[in-house]
């Protein structure tokens, strides 16, 4: 009987971290000088398609999709949060400070554990949006440029 209860809850374990939400990339560029975008792009569990999404910096919230929570009040007109078709909350951050700063970005679905991804973004070394910018940022997109490059040299040839 122990075998049995033991198996089945590594069984409900197991099944509960295979179906949770997760964090895959958080990728980030400047709109322009003082600006912050930042993506987060996250998987979740076909169990409940409600998503919400929140960035933080420590303990201070920048603000949230949730409707039950609350954007501090410095934030309200610096930071905004929207979830975007694709599994993508993207934060928009204006006058980001001199020097480094984190950004974490949480992922939460109803009767789940919050999934968490930090990065920490250095103003003078942030490149700007752009489409090659946010390719760089991936170490797939840097593959896919690497691979397709010798194509595009052979057509470029013909």
């Amino acid at each position: 009987m122990f075998l049995l209860t033991t198996i089945l809850l590594f069984g409900k374990i197991i099944y509960g971290f295979a179906s949770a939400q997760k964090v895959i990339q958080l990728t980030y560029c400047s709109i322009d000088e003082h600006h912050l975008r930042m993506d987060c792009k996250y998987a979740i569990s076909a169990e409940s398609p409600e998503v919400f999404c929140k960035y933080t910096q420590g303990e201070r919230l920048l603000d949230t999709t949730d409707p039950d929570e609350e954007q501090h009040a410095p934030f309200k007109k610096r930071a905004k949060a929207r979830i975007f078709p694709g599994n993508n909350c993207r934060l928009l951050f204006k006058n980001l400070p001199n020097g480094k700063s984190n950004f974490t970005c949480n992922i939460k679905q109803p009767d789940s554990a919050t999934a968490s991804k930090t990065s920490v973004v250095d103003k003078k070394l942030l490149l700007p949006c752009s489409a090659w910018s946010v390719l760089l940022q991936s170490c797939h997109g840097l593959l896919l440029t690497l691979m397709t490059l010798p194509m595009l040299l052979e057509i470029h040839w013909l």
